[in-house]
């Protein structure tokens, strides 16, 4: 079945993750999306040096388009991609605000000619303020300018290594919420509207309880090391086959008393130092300094048959090749069939919502530069001739 967004065309104008991951969404969900691409393509497909075969990241956020090759800084390819907008519902770009104003292509000026397009601005830093246009990326917005390096970093300690499109594809499933509540706004006012997002604004909500604790009191919020926590219950312990595994117990004195069993110390019940989470958390240092001497007697699998028998709460903390292998990550859809080249299918991860009335399946595989050109062309009426003046121009390869 098509999904949800069947019959809502979409045009994308973006670069590597953000604004293409979000088109990836609504393609996913049905939509019909046009990557605008320059003859050179998004240099997100150059990626692919990183990769024994192919490009599995350009993958997961360009199947199910369809490709157009245009050179914009071209008049007629301008006005090729502006009789794409008078066609769209839903127009997606993080190009640089600046960029777009300077090819005419910023919402004020787009909304004038096209009242009811939805127009979604994935920037780095916003659209807003002095350093609107500075370069950025996920890992310089959302990472590292947003906090969440620092908060990740115990005192005195390296920052752990961002991987990639954490923070885009976190902003695109945002700016697709956006742009959905947007079209469902457009069904009672026939309004288009500006929805923005930013990888820095999803930096900040994504740890809003730290930025929340700065901002209502004023305080600096400190990063915990997992040999100190908060609550020994929630942290991480490594057992004697090197693997580790997250307790779970949030609820620190509900769960102390089951751990407590589990772990084959009834007597830390009776240790005045760990009477109450506020004790726990005053001497977590020393507790879990014997929590690890306890769990690095067994293997994670002995210690999970423990800890499911006297209902502890714990997960497994799993390889990208465990995860694959995890009949529960399949269960929960975690990955989905896409149309290959040759006729085959190959599993790629899923895009994370699912429709009960309107489920959605992947239309097509990841299209080559310009592969859907003189198609898309066609259908908005441009004849043969004109695509012919179109590539002696330089418009289209």
């Amino acid at each position: 079945m098509a999904g949800p967004m069947d019959g809502i065309r979409v045009v994308e104008l973006g670069v590597w993750v953000a604004g293409p991951a979000c088109a990836g969404i609504l393609a996913d969900w049905g939509a019909d999306v046009v990557k605008v691409e320059p003859h050179a393509g998004d240099p997100f497909r150059s990626l692919e040096w990183l990769y024994d075969e192919g490009n599995p990241p350009f993958a997961l956020d360009n199947r199910g388009k369809r490709s157009v090759a245009l050179d914009l800084s071209v008049p007629a390819g301008m006005d090729v991609l502006h009789r794409l907008l008078d066609d769209a519902d839903v127009f997606v770009s993080n190009v640089r605000p600046g960029g777009l104003e300077r090819m005419g292509l910023d919402y004020d000026t787009v909304s004038k000619r096209c009242g009811r397009l939805v127009y979604a601005s994935i920037t780095g830093l916003s659209l807003h303020g002095d350093e609107r246009d500075r370069q950025t990326y996920d890992v310089g917005a959302f990472w590292s300018r947003a906090g969440i390096a620092a908060a990740l970093t115990p005192p005195d300690g390296r920052l752990p290594y961002q991987r990639g499109g954490m923070g885009d594809h976190m902003t695109a499933l945002a700016a697709a919420a956006g742009i959905a509540a947007a079209l469902y706004h457009r069904t009672a006012t026939g309004e288009g509207q500006l929805v923005e997002t930013s990888l820095l604004r999803l930096g900040a909500y994504m740890i809003g309880w730290d930025h929340n604790v700065t901002a209502m009191t004023g305080t600096e919020t400190v990063p915990w090391s997992r040999d100190a926590p908060p609550n020994p219950l929630i942290n991480c312990y490594r057992c004697a086959d090197g693997e580790w595994f997250w307790m779970l117990g949030l609820e620190g004195d509900r769960h102390w008393p089951a751990a407590t069993a589990a772990l084959g110390r009834p007597d830390w019940l009776d240790d005045p130092r760990y009477a109450t989470i506020e004790l726990r958390l005053e001497n977590a240092a020393a507790l879990i300094a014997e929590m690890d001497a306890v769990i690095a007697g067994r293997t994670r699998a002995q210690w999970g048959e423990v800890f499911d028998a006297g209902d502890v709460w714990w997960a497994p903390v799993q390889s990208t090749l465990e995860m694959r292998a995890d009949p529960q990550a399949r269960a929960a859809g975690c990955w989905v069939s896409v149309p290959a080249a040759d006729g085959s299918t190959v599993e790629m991860v899923a895009t994370p919502v699912d429709f009960s009335a309107c489920p959605w399946q992947v239309a097509d595989g990841v299209p080559e530069i310009g592969q859907h050109t003189e198609l898309v062309l066609t259908e908005l009426g441009i004849g043969w001739d004109e695509i012919a003046e179109l590539s002696a121009a330089g418009a289209i390869p």
